[in-house]
């Protein structure tokens, strides 16, 4: 693959921290973020600008937390500190692909990883450097699929992908009730006013006034990260 066939120059990726748990009911599985890493520095070999968001619910929510009588700003940088650690072990992965790749976090943690800034992570990806953007927004209250969007925005991202375990976005959940119908395209307007559950509404209204573009798709798939990148308009395309 070569860059002159990548339709995107520069995306955010959002994984969800269930998904690196592969088939495990807790924590990180090797396997899983092995390949996930395999894709991404393919990717970015071929000249693919990469910036990527992870949550940390394979570890801990902040908002379970804090229904079990945690503070919830506690319990936010708790779970915040999660996604941190996601993000070291994908950088980790990457690193040992042969890819330059950069955590930056919204929390300062000055031993583990850079403090985000905006322009900071644009300077990484103009380098040529997969940029892991941790910690979520550094708010709490804020899910980190709301901070995917932010930093879509920030980096200057040509779309936003969110990987999942199903192949799009459905009227109902596909694993309970086998007529659920899957969108090809649909209006952040429609994604909102369905409640549908792509994101968080922050995410959607926040992708929507700002006219990002967002694919959902498989993660699991095999090569579909690089068929999206060339073009390919399978999974669920929102726009404006």
């Amino acid at each position: 693959m070569t860059s002159t066939h990548l339709k995107y120059k520069r995306i955010l990726l959002k994984l969800s921290g269930e998904a690196l748990m592969g088939d495990k009911s807790f924590g990180i599985d090797p396997e899983v973020i092995k390949a996930i890493a395999i894709e991404l520095v393919q990717l970015q070999q071929a000249g693919l600008e990469i910036g990527i968001v992870i949550g940390g619910g394979n570890i801990f929510r902040g908002q379970g937390l804090a229904n079990a009588g945690i503070d919830r700003t506690r319990a936010d940088q708790m779970g915040m500190l999660a996604t941190v650690m996601n993000s070291l072990a994908m950088q980790d992965a990457c690193i040992k692909q042969g890819a330059e790749c950069q955590v930056l976090s919204a929390l300062s943690l000055d031993q583990a990883c850079e403090t985000y800034s905006a322009s900071r992570a644009r300077n990484h990806l103009a380098k040529g450097r997969i940029v892991i953007m941790a910690a979520g927004s550094g708010n709490p209250y804020f899910t980190t699929d709301t901070a995917a969007s932010l930093r879509a925005l920030e980096i200057y991202a040509d779309l936003l992908l969110k990987g999942t375990k199903v192949d799009g976005v459905y009227d109902k959940d596909p694993a309970k009730f086998a007529d659920a119908k899957r969108y090809d395209s649909l209006s952040y307007h429609e994604a909102i006013a369905k409640e549908l559950g792509v994101m968080d509404l922050t995410a959607l209204v926040l992708c929507r006034d700002n006219a990002m573009p967002m694919q959902v798709y498989n993660l699991f798939e095999a090569d579909k990260l690089s068929s999206i990148v060339n073009g390919d308009t399978s999974g669920t395309k929102l726009e404006v």
